[in-house]
C-alpha cells in the first residue's frame, strides 16, 4: 500500500517529512505503537480471565495481588499466584529477581478528604538481568493481556527492578 512509509507520514499532505525533522519522529513513533500494539505473541488462559474479572470487582476491603507468569510451552499467560491481606513490601518480596510478571495489584487508599478507595494497579516487572527472549516474550504479550482482562482503566507501572515496589511517605498506598 502506498503511502505508509514512515518517510511518506507527515503532517502536509503530500509532503514528505524531512529526515530526521520532527516529523519523521513522530511518524517513526506512530508507527512504532502501531506495531507494538498489534503484536501478540501469547494469549491469556480463559480461567484467568474469569479470575481477573472477579477480582476487578470485589468487594473485600485488603490489599490483595494476583501474580502472573508466561506459560512458554503454551504460550499463554496464566496464574502464578494470589495473595490476599499483602503489604506492597510483601509483594515486591514475593516476585522473582530474574524472571517477568505480571501483577495486579488491589490496595486501599485513604485520600486527604477521608475518602477510601481500592484502585487497581497493573504492574509489569521486568527485572535487570531477565533473558531477553523472556523480556520479549512479556512486553509483546502486555497489551493483550490488559485488553483482554479490560485492565485499561487503573493506574499502570512498568518497573525494570522489583525492589522499586514500595509503600510511599504516608504508608496508605504504594507508588504506581
Amino acid at each position: 500500500m502506498r503511502g505508509r512509509g514512515l518517510r511518506r507520514a507527515c503532517a502536509v499532505p503530500g509532503r514528505r517529512a524531512q529526515p530526521g525533522s520532527e516529523e519523521e519522529a513522530a511518524a517513526a513513533a506512530r508507527e512504532r505503537r502501531r506495531l507494538s500494539e498489534s503484536l501478540v505473541v501469547c494469549d491469556v488462559a480463559e480461567d484467568l480471565v474469569e479470575k481477573l474479572r472477579k477480582f476487578r470487582f470485589r468487594k473485600e476491603t485488603n490489599n490483595a495481588a494476583i501474580i502472573m507468569k508466561i506459560d512458554k510451552d503454551k504460550q499463554l499467560v496464566v496464574l502464578d499466584e494470589e495473595h490476599e491481606g499483602i503489604s506492597p513490601d510483601e509483594l515486591k518480596d514475593e516476585l522473582p529477581e530474574r524472571q517477568p510478571r505480571f501483577i495486579v495489584y488491589s490496595y486501599k487508599y485513604q485520600h486527604e478528604d477521608g475518602r477510601v478507595s481500592y484502585p487497581l494497579c497493573f504492574i509489569f516487572s521486568s527485572p535487570v538481568g531477565c533473558k531477553p527472549e523472556q523480556q520479549m516474550m512479556y512486553a509483546g504479550s502486555k497489551n493483550k493481556l490488559v485488553q483482554t482482562a479490560e485492565l485499561t482503566k487503573g493506574k499502570s507501572v512498568s518497573i525494570s527492578i522489583c525492589r522499586e515496589v514500595s509503600e510511599d511517605g504516608s504508608g496508605s498506598a504504594p507508588r504506581c
